[in-house]
């Protein structure tokens, strides 16, 4: 193995760089009531967008339509972002005004 002498580089000025890998941010995507939007598009929504078994869906359309609001996942940023415009889209072509956020853990 060659020194960092033989190579012109001063070894003692040479200092190793730690990089420091930090997890990315996580978003809660979150689904919001209103009196408008069918609990058969919610749980639709929440299939196909989501991923979510029937059991799943139906419990957080009840958790949106009861509380106000429901947890449909966490994503990193890009994905939360992603799966917000889904809905976004999907609720106007269908008619609906239902409201997707997402919030930063």
């Amino acid at each position: 193995m060659p020194s960092y002498a033989s190579a012109g580089v001063d070894s003692e000025r040479f200092t190793r760089v730690e990089e420091q890998v930090r997890e990315p941010a996580r978003y809660r995507v979150l689904l919001h009531n209103d009196n408008y939007t069918s609990m058969e598009f919610v749980v639709g929504i929440l299939r196909s967008i989501f991923r979510k078994s029937l059991e799943d869906a139906t419990a957080i359309m009840l958790d949106v339509h009861q509380h106000g609001v429901g947890q449909c996942g966490v994503y990193t940023r890009e994905v939360a972002e992603t799966k917000v415009g889904q809905v976004h889209l999907a609720a106007r072509q269908a008619g609906f005004p239902l409201k997707c956020s997402l919030e930063r853990i």
